[in-house]
C-alpha cells in the first residue's frame, strides 16, 4: 500500500519541481524527501522521478499517481474531520493560517484572545504569505485556511473545485495626514482636484497599495516623495507634515494626536476572502475561526458584498 507520506512528497516534488524545494515545504531534509519516494518506487514498482538538468521530473507513472493524490487527501482529511466531528464539537489540535501581513494585523490577531478563551485546546498558527502562496499552501496541504485579497478590486481567479472560497471583508483606502496639513481642514471625501499639488509617501512599486496611489492621479504627476513599504515608517514621515500618505484600513496602526485619516470620494478597495480545502468542511477549527472573523455568517457560505446578511446568523458548531 502507498503511504501517505510518500504521496504527498511526490505531489510537492510534482509542484515544485525540485527535491530541495519539496523538502523546505514539507519541514524536511531533501535527503528524507528522496527516501521516501525510493520507498514508493519500491512499492509500485516502476520509476515515478526522472533527472532533468538540476533538477527531476515526473515519469509517466510518477504524473498520473500525482494526479490521482489529491483525491487521496480529500478522502482522508473527510474520514479525520468526521471523526473529529463525532467525538467532540469543541475545536482542538492545530490549525495552520497563511494569510498576507495586512490580513493578519487587522483581522485575524483582533479575535486570538476570543478564539482562545473560546477554544482551549485550539492551537492556531499565523504564516505570511501573499495571496497566490497561501492558495497554494492550501491547496497542497501544508496550510489549512488561507486569507487572500482579490488582487487590487478585480474579480478573484476561478478557484480549482477542491477549494471553497467565502467573502470575510472590504479593506478601504484612506489618505492620512498631520492635523496641521491643509488637507486635514476639508471635510468633504477628498478628490484627485483636492489632492493635487501635495508630496506623497508611497508605497514601493509593484504593490498593491502603489497601484492604489497611481489610480489616484490618472491624469496628473504626483509629487512623490519617498517609497517606503512598512506603514508604521510612512507614519512616521507623515508626522511633521511634509507628506502624506494612502493607507489601508486594515494596515494602518492606530494614529497618534498628531494624525488624522480622510476618506476618499473614490477609494481604492480590496476583498478579503477565506479559502480552504472542501474536504475539510466539517472540520470544527476552521469553523470557529470563520465563526470569529465573520459572526454574521455561517461557515460554508458564499457570501459577497452584495449579499452580505442584514442579521447575525448562528454559526453552527
Amino acid at each position: 500500500m502507498i503511504e501517505v507520506g510518500a504521496l504527498r512528497a511526490l505531489r510537492a516534488v510534482a509542484a515544485l519541481g525540485s527535491l530541495a524545494r519539496a523538502a523546505e515545504e514539507l519541514g524536511f531534509t531533501a535527503s528524507a524527501v528522496s527516501q521516501q519516494i525510493k520507498r514508493l518506487e519500491r512499492q509500485i514498482g516502476v520509476p515515478v522521478l526522472a533527472p532533468a538538468g538540476r533538477g527531476v521530473v515526473l515519469t509517466p507513472a510518477g504524473q498520473a499517481i500525482a494526479d490521482s493524490a489529491p483525491e487521496v487527501f480529500q478522502a482522508l482529511e473527510r474520514c479525520a474531520e468526521a471523526a473529529r466531528s463525532v467525538s467532540a464539537a469543541a475545536p482542538r489540535g492545530t490549525l495552520r493560517v497563511a494569510a498576507f501581513s495586512t490580513a493578519i494585523r487587522g483581522l485575524l490577531a483582533p479575535v486570538v484572545p476570543r478564539l482562545a478563551a473560546r477554544c482551549p485546546e485550539l492551537r492556531v498558527e499565523f504564516t505570511e504569505q501573499d495571496p497566490d502562496e497561501a492558495l497554494h499552501s492550501v491547496g497542497a496541504g501544508t496550510a489549512d485556511l488561507a486569507l487572500v485579497h482579490d488582487a487590487d478590486g478585480l474579480l478573484p481567479a476561478p478557484l480549482p473545485p477542491s477549494l471553497v472560497r467565502r467573502w470575510l471583508h472590504t479593506d478601504l483606502g484612506d489618505v492620512v495626514m498631520s492635523r496641521e496639513h491643509p488637507l486635514a481642514r476639508l471635510d468633504a471625501p477628498l478628490d484627485e482636484a483636492a489632492l493635487a499639488g501635495h508630496a506623497w509617501v508611497t508605497s514601493p512599486p509593484g504593490t498593491v497599495c502603489h497601484q492604489w496611489f497611481r489610480r489616484l492621479f490618472a491624469q496628473a504627476q504626483p509629487d512623490v516623495r519617498h517609497s517606503v513599504d512598512d506603514f508604521a515608517t510612512q507614519l512616521s514621515l507623515v508626522v511633521p507634515g511634509e507628506v502624506v500618505a494612502l493607507i489601508p484600513r486594515l494596515a494602518r496602526p492606530p494614529l497618534g494626536e498628531g494624525l488624522v485619516a480622510r476618506p476618499l470620494r473614490r477609494p481604492p478597495k480590496r476583498e478579503v476572502h477565506a479559502v480552504w480545502r472542501r474536504s475539510a468542511e466539517a472540520s470544527p477549527a476552521i469553523r470557529a475561526v470563520l465563526a470569529e472573523l465573520a459572526p454574521a455568517a455561517s461557515p460554508g457560505e458564499a457570501i459577497s458584498p452584495a449579499d452580505r446578511p442584514k442579521r447575525a446568523i448562528p454559526t453552527p458548531s
